[in-house]
């Protein structure tokens, strides 16, 4: 029995680099990750955080899919106070369905962001006509 490895990357911003750069290393690290034999590759969802750039895990997620060719990718996690719970699912659908056997949804309850983000992002729920 052989030991699978994972990786959490929050895709972190280092200081005097962008988000674009932080994503490009997120991207760089999968792959790399990859080609050391690593089993899956999770990353995280933060809302206005300068110093995180992971504020869209479903996009970064068929990023490093597409960059990469055997590394499962997933989600750890989805907030999905924020989210219509269905179209989180049929986003993944999706991202499965172009990437089979390699996309896992994570899902989590915490806001990822502090109050007033968080506030944000719940005025883009549901309403009611």
């Amino acid at each position: 029995m052989s030991l699978r490895l994972s990786v959490l990357d929050q895709s972190p911003v280092p200081e005097g680099s962008t988000p674009g750069d932080a994503l490009r290393n997120t991207i760089d690290l999968a792959r790399r990750c990859e080609a050391m034999g690593y089993h899956r590759y999770w990353v995280a969802e933060h809302h206005g955080m300068t110093g995180l750039a992971g504020s869209s895990p479903e996009v970064l997620i068929g990023s490093i899919a597409g960059a990469t060719r055997r590394l499962r990718v997933g989600s750890g996690g989805v907030m999905l106070t924020h989210y219509a719970p269905l179209k989180v699912a049929e986003s993944f659908c999706v991202l499965a369905s172009l990437h089979p056997g390699r996309i896992d949804l994570g899902v989590g309850r915490a806001p990822g962001s502090d109050h007033l983000t968080a506030a944000a992002l719940a005025r883009g729920g549901a309403r009611t006509a």
